[in-house]
């Protein structure tokens, strides 16, 4: 069967009150550019329903795209066809054949926008009933719950059939809960924390720290398909490659082995920080679980997260990595999260670190690096990189904020 249209329902954003048209068009824009390689594509967003008219482009490609997009609750296929009764009558019989396996329910729903039609919503049922009976006489009627309802939707220019009722992934249109830097690593929980960002409106741009050579190409790769993974929720994601190679072997040198982590987290959200303000972002997000590892104690986030004042959200800290496994499963980053190379975290990281670590001694033996001079180099050889769904189609740039 050939669609002609997509009609999208929307999820919390008929709880916005005076800011749903906002929410709406933030939602419009998301979608257009996640079918941005469907140019015909023409987008019609009401108060109640988004209408996607295909003109001519293959709705089995577009249907995958759509099931990401965060602020639809739920999508259908349908096919227009003349608003004439022979028109809808063979339509409804179509799809009942395409439809119906033995022992199967079926239930017609109509509405009219086109209050001039000849027939008003009981008739429409009746007689579209009828025509299901003409084609399957033993099937069976059930109002609630049925195993095939047909919509039909009587509007202006014609009438409307759908039978499919997709599920989308609900939560706030990306872009509606302001900008968030997120805390990206190669890791299993971070790209999961971004995931569930994401889903309640927070536009995320992904910052990754590299230290060449200690970290390989293959570890940098692996971070940018990580964000490939979670980009189709967003249409796209800025990724943020920081050059951190000197911060990490200063550290080395001047810091205490048990007190190694802990300034290194200190340095990475300072920087996370700073691009944050540069690219007018509100907040960080990281990957962080309470309890996991020795930076993710409480008494080591007091100590670490001491060095700014931006609000941090930590959307798995209290999850059990089992759960965060099964969210990563589910968005199909899991497998190439535990491939193994190593990123920044790990290449360094002590065989004993403090897991209950001082703040003051933390600062005391941060104050022998030149941390405003080790910033400012840092800062200075970022580069940003837009990131889509398929990865090797990325054209990468260099950029200084």
């Amino acid at each position: 069967m050939k669609y002609t249209e997509i009609m999208v329902r929307y999820g919390e954003l008929s709880t916005k009150g005076k800011n749903r048209k906002l929410f709406i068009s933030q939602l419009a824009q998301n979608v257009k550019r996640v079918l941005g390689d469907f140019p015909a594509v023409k987008i019609h967003a009401d108060r109640d329903r988004m209408h996607l008219l295909l003109n001519g482009e293959d709705s089995v490609q577009i249907l995958p795209k759509l099931e990401k997009v965060f602020g639809i609750q739920n999508f259908s296929p349908s096919v227009r066809v003349e608003k004439t009764m022979p028109a809808i009558r063979e339509m409804v019989q179509t799809i009942i054949k395409s439809a119906y396996q033995p022992g199967q329910t079926f239930k017609i729903t109509s509405k009219r926008s086109d209050h001039s039609f000849e027939l008003d919503t009981n008739e429409l049922n009746r007689e579209l009933g009828g025509a299901v009976f003409d084609v399957f006489p033993e099937i069976a009627v059930q109002m609630k719950k049925p195993d095939i309802e047909i919509r039909v939707e009587i509007r202006k220019e014609g009438a409307y059939l759908s039978y499919e009722t997709i599920r989308g992934a609900g939560g706030l249109p990306v872009g509606t809960s302001g900008r968030g830097m997120l805390m990206l690593s190669g890791g299993i929980d971070s790209p999961v924390a971004g995931y569930l960002s994401m889903k309640r409106g927070v536009e995320v741009e992904a910052v990754h720290f590299a230290s060449p050579p200690y970290t390989s190409e293959q570890a940098l790769q692996k971070a940018k398909d990580l964000a490939a993974k979670i980009a189709p929720y967003a249409g796209s994601i800025q990724f943020i490659e920081v050059p951190f190679t000197e911060i990490q072997e200063e550290i080395k040198r001047v810091v205490p082995e048990g007190y190694l982590m802990t300034v290194t987290r200190r340095m990475m959200l300072r920087l996370t920080d700073a691009i944050r303000v540069a690219r007018k972002g509100l907040v960080i997000i990281n990957g962080e679980s309470l309890g996991q590892v020795a930076s993710q104690t409480l008494q080591s986030m007091v100590a670490i997260n001491e060095v700014t004042t931006t609000p941090i959200i930590r959307p798995v800290v209290s999850m059990d990595k089992g759960e965060i496994i099964e969210i990563a499963e589910k968005i199909d980053t899991f497998e190439l999260a535990i491939q193994p190379f190593e990123d920044c975290c790990t290449i360094f990281a002590p065989p004993q670190p403090k897991t209950r670590p001082k703040l003051d001694k933390a600062q005391a033996y941060e104050a022998r690096l030149d941390i405003e001079g080790l910033m400012a180099r840092s800062m200075a050889g970022l580069k940003v990189s837009e990131i889509t769904e398929v990865s090797e189609q990325n054209e990468e740039f260099s950029d200084l904020l």
